[in-house]
């Protein structure tokens, strides 16, 4: 049914051919639920104004539910390697929104999803994406609903297609998590920090509008601060950083502040020594995309660690 082969895989000898959607070995199928002749009315559009251009589309219906173990996966992880994978098979990206600009509340309740524990999404949180393409049996559509919670990340799977016999699966699990998905183990984040220097803390949720960082348990923070009890002699700065919308000054102040309070999560939460660490912001002197796309501007939003030691 799909015929994707991830970017991610190609360093363990990906196959051109490959026959599912690949997820991360740390993913786990919650619930599938398949109608063999049905209908699905498809988002083409935020959610305004009490409407929300849809597409109804019929064929079989198969919606999926799958659960990543992985509480440091923002949902802009969870979506570029999936969406590389629709691209590289062909599909066409039709539509693609998040949270707020989706149209908030409505939009989630405006589209169809399975129920939690399922399939949970948070409303301050979330991604949308719909596809098409032309397949080999007829047209076929295909979206993803992601979100996350403080454990984990889910992705709901929506496609619809021609009724064929003996369909191929449209989701499988095997993928290596890390080079997959971006999941910062403890390993990986070591060597991020002893070889290269510096680490993006990529699961850090902060207030809208806020230097407040959100409550919850953080696994990247986890790893550092673990990171740091081996490493009594390192220390190391936390770094704030902005897009680009505003003053400069502005800009610096915030992402000083959300530095800091990164900082004394880690002293307060984490026990990690505060004479190991120190804040400071960046604004948007320092991006690491485009600020003129919003996937480019929340990839600016960030908080990094940086090796500030000088000798082993």
């Amino acid at each position: 049914m799909i015929r994707i082969c991830a970017v991610f895989l190609a360093l363990v000898g990906c196959a051109a051919q490959a026959q599912t959607l690949d997820f991360p070995s740390n993913a786990s199928l919650q619930a599938e639920v398949v109608r063999t002749a049905d209908s699905y009315v498809m988002p083409l559009g935020i959610w305004d104004r009490g409407e929300m251009p849809t597409q109804t589309v019929e064929g079989r219906v198969t919606q999926q539910a799958w659960r990543i173990d992985a509480a440091s996966l923002t949902t802009l992880q969870l979506v570029r390697p999936l969406r590389e994978q629709l691209r590289n098979d062909r599909y066409r990206i039709i539509f693609e929104c998040q949270t707020e600009a989706c149209g908030g509340f409505d939009f989630r309740f405006g589209v169809e999803t399975l129920s939690p524990p399922d399939m949970r999404i948070n409303i301050g949180d979330f991604r949308f994406l719909a596809a098409e393409r032309a397949g080999a049996d007829g047209p076929e559509y295909l979206t993803l609903f992601i979100s996350r919670t403080t454990q984990a990340g889910f992705v709901l799977i929506t496609h619809v297609g021609p009724a064929v016999e003996n369909p191929a699966p449209i989701a499988d699990a095997k993928a290596d998590p890390l080079r997959a998905f971006g999941t910062a183990t403890d390993a990986s984040l070591t060597e991020q920090l002893e070889q290269v220097g510096r680490t993006v803390l990529a699961d850090l949720s902060f207030a809208t509008g806020s230097a407040q960082l959100v409550e919850g348990d953080y696994a990247s923070l986890q790893m550092l601060a673990d990171y740091l009890a081996n490493a009594p002699q390192r220390t190391v700065a936390l770094v704030g950083h902005t897009d680009s919308s505003g003053a400069l000054a502005t800009n610096i102040a915030l992402s000083k502040r959300r530095a800091g309070s990164v900082l004394e999560r880690l002293v307060s939460a984490y026990g990690v020594d505060r004479a190991q660490m120190e804040a400071e912001g960046m604004g948007y002197l320092a991006p690491i995309s485009s600020n003129l796309t919003e996937e480019g501007r929340e990839a600016n939003r960030r908080v990094e660690v940086i090796v500030t030691s000088t000798q082993d």
